[in-house]
């Protein structure tokens, strides 16, 4: 497998980026692209159409390829990859069941290849302002795909706009929806890490009061005001200008634990008022036990490439190409480690990659386990046999 990876601010730049790339040499099948939202996806579908490239797409809060992180632009990962290799699933989930839509993809992934891996994605946010259930998603896909069958993705972003994100593949595009890219494991080697690096404040709590994604209670005290007094932000309760999400639960998730003794990170994303409860991501069930977190510690980076090349090292392979799947709350919080985090596993894999800052990520954990995931970045290097 050949690749490598591109860049413009607008359609016509990756017009003659992509010319520029296309040698006797080098002729692309495949193009995995993450962009803003303010760009014209079909006219990019139609662009990659003329040169019967297959497209797999998401929009995204920010973009990044070797060297190079931006916001508002357009980033491609281009692969030269037999198409006896690969195929790409689209599922709009519009008039839909998540939970059967998410069974039918995974059946599809099935019935492809006899050992399928994949590069999987969902929107994050539709039009309407509803957030993708990720953890429904996971859980279905867990149910039908055996899990030594290695996947990794992320949700598409809106420029942290909230006005709705998109994925966009050469048959359509939905802001409801799910596509991936089903890999021949024989023929194509998928390995990867998602790695979060928040660290438990203080003792763990318990849900004592929930239902659906609303939390109303922890350890039998109101959720809002705890988690806001906890934090020092009691003064903030009321404050209308005062952003949950974006200015408190991006630097403070909770750790959740799992039943099978790992965890994983879970935020709040507004306040209900009318109900007086927390709005999280995902269901927090009553009985969970989680904590209060601090941010990473600046050896984060050095602790994701770490582990990025003790994997090289032990699975004794380099890679054609990596994709990096990074929560949008990253930048904020860790700001330019962040770049150090992509570039070093870049260095890593020696390796043309392309990323985006997503709205929720699914990939594998350090103990093993594949999960939807929040706050990670998730990383995975593609090698063909």
């Amino acid at each position: 497998m050949k690749a490598k990876s591109i860049h413009g601010k607008s359609v016509a730049d990756i017009r003659e980026a992509l010319n520029q790339a296309i040698d006797t040499g080098f002729k692309p099948t495949l193009a995995i692209i993450f962009m803003s939202i303010k760009h014209d996806r079909n006219a990019i579908c139609e662009l990659m159409d003329s040169k019967n490239i297959d497209v797999f797409g998401a929009t995204s809060c920010g973009e990044f390829i070797n060297g190079l992180q931006t916001e508002g632009e357009i980033v491609m990962l281009l692969l030269d990859l037999s198409k006896e290799h690969y195929k790409i699933l689209f599922e709009n989930i519009r008039g839909k069941n998540l939970r059967d839509t998410a069974s039918n993809l995974a059946i599809a992934a099935k019935n492809q290849f006899s050992n399928p891996s994949l590069i999987l994605c969902s929107t994050g946010m539709t039009v309407e302002g509803e957030y993708f259930d990720g953890e429904t998603f996971i859980n279905r896909i867990n149910e039908y795909i055996d899990p030594d069958r290695i996947y990794f993705g992320g949700m598409a972003g809106d420029d942290w706009t909230f006005s709705g994100s998109y994925l966009f593949t050469n048959q359509g595009e939905t802001d409801f929806g799910l596509a991936a890219i089903v890999f021949d494991a024989d023929k194509v080697s998928l390995n990867g890490m998602a790695i979060t690096g928040w660290k438990p404040m203080g003792i763990s709590r318990r849900v004592t009061k929930s239902k659906g994604n609303l939390l109303y209670a922890i350890d039998g005290k109101p959720a809002v005001e705890m988690y806001y007094t906890y934090l020092g932000q009691a003064e903030k309760l009321g404050d209308e200008s005062f952003d949950i999400f974006k200015d408190l639960s991006i630097y403070y998730p909770f750790i959740v634990k799992r039943a099978s003794g790992e965890t994983v990170i879970r935020s709040p994303l507004s306040i209900n008022a009318e109900e007086h409860a927390l709005k999280m991501d995902t269901e927090m069930p009553e009985g969970t036990e989680f904590w209060f977190t601090v941010p990473p510690d600046f050896d984060i980076s050095e602790e994701i490439t770490s582990r990025a090349s003790e994997l090289k090292d032990k699975n004794g392979t380099d890679a054609d190409a990596l994709l990096i799947f990074s929560c949008a709350g990253r930048p904020p919080v860790l700001g330019p480690l962040v770049t150090v985090e992509n570039e070093g596993l870049a260095e890593v894999w020696n390796a043309p990659m392309a990323g985006f800052f997503t709205y929720g990520e699914y990939g594998r954990t350090p103990g093993g386990k594949q999960e939807y995931l929040s706050g990670a970045c998730c990383w995975v290097a593609l090698k063909e046999k």
